[in-house]
């Protein structure tokens, strides 16, 4: 499960989830994005950011060769199914490999976020949670696995 929920997405992630599932609008996509850990911000700070652009503002972005931005469409989620006994909706992905990363710069942070299209920039996406995730690369592959609940739930 998610460290913490930016303060922009609270209210908002199972909505942007489920947007993206069906496709609206077309191209939105979820994001899987690693920070680095040398000079991110605290998660105190972090929370407030209301952009991908400000998260990266402050913090910097992975950068090893191997490592990319992960792009999840609708094809990638669930469907979006309220567990009515327990009062909540967990969010799921599928676990994250990137093959053969390289030495260089140790990671984090993943964040997940939210695109509206694809020919937007960084000030336009919404970061929504964002998971600790401790790891130096060394050639090989760095796998995220995702707790069989979820990545967030919202109560």
């Amino acid at each position: 499960m998610a460290d913490f929920q930016f303060n922009v997405s609270k209210g908002r992630a199972v909505e942007l989830y489920r947007r993206v599932k069906i496709g609206d609008p077309a191209g939105s996509v979820l994001l899987v994005v690693a920070l680095a850990a040398a000079g991110v911000e605290p998660d105190a700070v972090l929370r407030d950011k209301d952009t991908l652009a400000d998260v990266l503002s402050g913090s910097t972005e992975a950068a090893n060769a191997g490592y990319a931005r992960k792009v999840l469409g609708g094809a990638s989620l669930d469907i979006v199914t309220p567990d009515d006994a327990n009062d909540w909706v967990d969010l799921t992905l599928p676990d994250q490999t990137w093959a053969n990363v390289q030495a260089g710069t140790d990671w984090s942070k993943l964040l997940i976020c939210y695109r509206p299209g694809a020919a937007v920039t960084d000030a336009d996406v919404t970061p929504l949670t964002a998971h600790d995730f401790p790891i130096r690369p060394d050639g090989s592959n760095v796998v995220a696995q995702v707790d069989p609940s979820g990545f967030f739930r919202a109560v």
